[in-house]
């Protein structure tokens, strides 16, 4: 019997599969990943008649369905992701919601995008707790619980809880440049709003004792991606935030997508997953403490000052979004979106195997394209790299990319050593 946790992908015919691309859901010690759900029809394989309401629906039935095949609850999902095509069509959406989850509300993003696959309207994704961990034939904790927390110092919202903490980590709701006191976005553009954005993470950080330097990912929305060297002006002067941070460069792992809009016609929006050192109760004492992030970069995928390639704590490994760069001269990969999804999954396995993983490691893919027609494209080189359908997987169509590229790719990876300090 190992005393190591393992990749256990799981499928259910009462939800839809995407022909062995991917699972349903991954899991990996405390955490199910599951992959974001289109309104499909399970039996037809079809997306369901009707219009928002019903497309949303049909997505969180696929949720449950999924959960009830592997022994969960609605209530044990951490995070939801709403992508729709539409902003407008948020409040029907939010109408579906709220049947879904009537008392416990998880974290919660919701972003506009340009394009989803099937011509679908919206589009949800779920993170779940794992109580009973993946080590196989050993039940770890057990009994974890969720700690949910909410401060008047940030937005609040009835429908998402500001953070969920589980085992080894916090996730935020995506924070939007809102003033908690007006409820309504800060005044001045998008340098104002990154800064207030930003300035809410580092509110609900506070307010359940954690540094704002145990962030080991962001993610980045923006509605015009030309702003994004304003919004990195503000963002270093948040990261590194400790003197410890500054000594060692640490910045977390980053990506960064054009949202066609964003929730109240914001600018930016800026989701964070933390680390979580003491762990949620009961988890024994030697099970939580010591750990430490582990931040690391190859000269063999492309850097970024702004950016850690990888950030390891606990039993993850958080990959920063990877474009179809050269590593050896920092160009774009010649070709088309073909050459370029495999440069992108080249950087994504030289990274995880300069940490001395593998890519079988990987429990989740999230693939932004900018045109969602090119999937076909795209998953002839994905194929190549993950024959087994393993991982979770999210696909969006964005309307523009970093450098002008047709793909970004960014990655989760299990970490079954887990993080000690380094002797």
């Amino acid at each position: 019997m190992s005393g190591y946790n393992t990749v256990l992908g799981r499928n259910t015919e009462n939800a839809p599969n995407e022909n062995g691309l991917y699972s349903q859901t991954v899991a990996f010690s405390h955490y199910n990943n599951l992959s974001a759900q289109l309104p499909i029809e399970p039996k037809s394989g079809k997306l369901v008649a009707g219009g928002i309401k019903e497309q949303a629906e049909q997505c969180f039935k696929n949720i449950k369905a999924i959960l009830d095949s592997i022994d969960h609850v609605m209530n044990d999902v951490v995070r939801i992701t709403v992508f729709v095509t539409d902003i407008k069509d948020v409040d029907a959406v939010d109408e579906v919601y709220k049947s879904f989850f009537t008392t416990y509300v998880p974290t919660r993003t919701v972003v506009a995008v340009a394009a989803l696959p099937m011509d679908a309207l919206v589009q949800v994704e779920a993170l779940v707790s794992n109580g009973e961990g993946t080590i196989p034939n050993a039940p770890q904790a057990g009994d974890l619980i969720k700690l949910t927390n909410n401060t008047a110092n940030a937005p609040t919202c009835a429908l998402s809880t500001q953070t969920v903490s589980f085992s080894h980590y916090n996730n935020l709701s995506a924070q939007l440049p809102i003033d908690p006191k007006t409820g309504r976005l800060v005044a001045g553009g998008v340098k104002e709003q990154a800064g207030q954005c930003l300035k809410n993470i580092k509110a609900i950080l506070e307010s359940i004792d954690v540094p704002f330097d145990d962030i080991v990912k962001i993610n980045v929305f923006l509605k015009d991606l030309s702003d994004i060297d304003a919004v990195n002006e503000v963002y270093t002067t948040f990261f590194p935030d400790s003197a410890i941070a500054r000594t060692v460069a640490y910045v977390p792992a980053r990506t960064t997508v054009e949202a066609s809009a964003l929730p109240m016609d914001a600018l930016v929006q800026i989701e964070a997953v933390v680390s979580h050192g003491d762990g949620t109760p009961p988890q024994a004492v030697e099970d939580r403490h010591g750990l430490v992030i582990w931040a690391n970069n190859t000269d063999d995928a492309p850097k970024d000052s702004l950016s850690t390639q990888t950030v390891a704590f606990s039993h993850y490994n958080h990959l920063s979004a990877q474009l179809p760069l050269d590593p050896k001269t920092g160009e774009m990969v010649a070709g088309g979106v073909k050459e370029q999804a495999e440069q992108c999954l080249k950087n994504i396995k030289a990274i995880v195997e300069s940490i001395d993983h593998v890519m079988e490691d990987v429990v989740k893919v999230n693939i932004f394209v900018k045109n969602i027609a090119d999937m076909d494209a795209v998953d002839e080189a994905y194929k190549t790299f993950f024959p087994g359908g393993v991982p979770a997987r999210r696909t969006v169509g964005v309307s523009a990319l970093p450098k002008d590229a047709l793909i970004q790719i960014d990655a989760v990876v299990g970490n079954a050593e887990g993080t000690p300090p380094k002797a």
